[in-house]
């Protein structure tokens, strides 16, 4: 298969193409300038091949068949805790995960909690389901 010559089926390959399914705005900084990458980005999202989960980023979408509109490949921590690593912030297990794994209760933690360690100024989720941080202690 070759690789289109125009910006949008360059990106639109790499998108494809790529192991993660969550993408940021600097992924595609060597094919061209923001401006342009921002359009095309935008495009993507008008024809429902990718979906918007945070400021600058993106995620791979599949067409959800209870309602026929476009939803993230992967569930909403999975997709947090990729562009976590993408911004080098260590993902570690939450107190209510540790508690639940470990036996010492059976309240199933919901999976919108994630520890961290360092700092994040970031809203990651999608319709309006979103991910809360905790200061990690260890």
């Amino acid at each position: 298969m070759t690789i289109g010559k125009t910006l949008e089926k360059r990106i639109q390959y790499r998108i494809k193409r790529q192991k993660n399914s969550v993408f940021m705005l600097s992924d595609f900084q060597d094919l061209s300038d923001k401006d342009q990458i921002g359009r095309v980005l935008r495009k993507l999202l008008a024809k429902n091949l990718i979906v918007k989960v945070g400021q600058g980023l993106y995620a791979r979408a599949k067409i959800s068949k209870a309602t026929n509109n476009p939803i993230p490949e992967k569930d909403i921590r999975s997709i947090a805790i990729e562009a976590l690593n993408k911004m080098n912030v260590k993902v570690v297990q939450s107190e209510y995960d540790l508690n639940y794994n470990i036996k010492e209760t059976t309240q199933v933690p919901t999976g919108r909690l994630i520890a961290i360690k360092g700092r994040v100024n970031r809203k990651i989720g999608f319709n309006g389901n979103y991910i809360k941080y905790a200061r990690a202690n260890k």
